[in-house]
């Protein structure tokens, strides 16, 4: 392969423990399994919580720092700055749009979005969502994931952590949200949680992931703290997945799907916002049933983030809140095991070109 090269991505996460680096971007050699770290041009103490690789360059990555996004067009060698009109804006998610790459999202805190229609060079501010549900914590809202539905362009949904899942049918220029149904379950005791609020509705608003099906038209993912859930209606209403039936461990960090096969998921499980277990696992059915992906391999804290290859499907990657990284390069036949380097933590972010 062209670029055989790994990227991972730290932030401040204040569960680790004291004295503990939370901060950095570093690019991992798989082949050789070594490290380094590609801070060439990054801020001082960089703190990434998302990557975006451009879907036909492997060489052009996107972070999503605490002061906006960063670009690499020399597989993380150098980064400049894509100045947006928040210059201080926390970024915790990027997108190209599947169509027109020229065409990017990034989602930030505070709930605000900004899209970019020529690669980054200028940016705009989108109308600012709200969401029905949206549940007050300690920490600001976040857009934690933007997905484009590839048969409906101008259709684009957001994860917001803590408030469920907002749509828009005009490219962001408005929003409407898709909590409705998401609320309804948290009638039932089994979908009430509460940590950081006073509300049971907390744990149905945790979005972690969303997902826009490229293969079914409609059809939407969504990974939070309670679990899985799928749209079959673009978001009017929620089902269960009912990830349980497969898995021990059901708090959904992440949900992905394989580029060259839309019928094909992963989804990142674990205990716990912090734990001292995450898995990974596939569905090879649209999310019908699911089976454990990362065969012989430790993941000893919550997984927090899965990455596929544009070019090959034989090539997924997984990230750990600890900072253990998994990787198979054979779809899934043999999987190796890699820490990143100076014990850090608060790991949010991976990337495999």
């Amino acid at each position: 392969m062209a670029d055989g090269h790994v990227f991972v991505g730290a932030a401040f996460w204040e569960k680790a423990k004291s004295g503990t680096a939370t901060a950095g971007v570093f690019r991992l050699d798989p082949r050789a399994g070594t490290w380094a770290s590609v801070s060439d041009g990054l801020p001082q103490d960089v703190e990434v919580r998302a990557f975006a690789v451009h879907p036909e360059r492997a060489s052009t990555i996107i972070a999503g720092t605490q002061v906006g996004p960063y670009q690499s067009d020399d597989s993380g060698a150098t980064w400049r700055s894509l100045s947006l009109p928040d210059p201080d804006a926390v970024i915790w998610s990027i997108e190209y749009h599947p169509r027109d790459h020229r065409v990017i999202y990034a989602g930030a805190q505070d709930n605000a979005i900004y899209r970019s229609d020529d690669a980054g060079v200028s940016w705009r501010r989108l109308a600012t969502p709200s969401a029905g549900g949206q549940v007050t914590m300690r920490f600001p809202t976040r857009v934690v994931r933007i997905a484009i539905d590839t048969q409906e362009p101008d259709t684009v949904y957001a994860g917001l952590e803590v408030a469920g899942v907002v749509k828009s049918t005009d490219g962001g220029e408005t929003w409407s949200d898709c909590n409705g149904s998401l609320l309804t379950f948290t009638e039932r005791d089994e979908y009430k949680s509460r940590i950081g609020s006073d509300t049971d509705t907390e744990g149905m608003m945790d979005s972690h992931a969303v997902l826009a099906s490229p293969g079914v038209a409609g059809t939407v993912f969504l990974a939070n703290r309670m679990g899985l859930f799928r749209s079959a209606d673009a978001g009017a209403t929620w089902s269960d997945l009912k990830v349980g039936r497969f898995s021990p461990i059901t708090y959904a960090r992440d949900v992905r799907v394989s580029p060259h096969n839309p019928k094909r998921l992963y989804g990142a499980l674990s205990v716990a916002a912090a734990s001292d277990e995450g898995a990974l696992y596939q569905s090879l059915d649209n999310g019908g049933t699911w089976e454990r992906f990362d065969a012989g391999v430790t993941i000893d804290s919550t997984l927090m983030s899965v990455a596929t290859s544009y070019r090959t499907s034989d090539r997924v990657y997984a990230a750990a809140r600890r900072g253990r990284i998994i990787g198979t390069e054979d779809n899934g036949a043999s999987w190796r095991e890699y820490q990143v380097p100076g014990n850090v933590q608060g790991v949010y972010a991976i990337a495999c070109p």
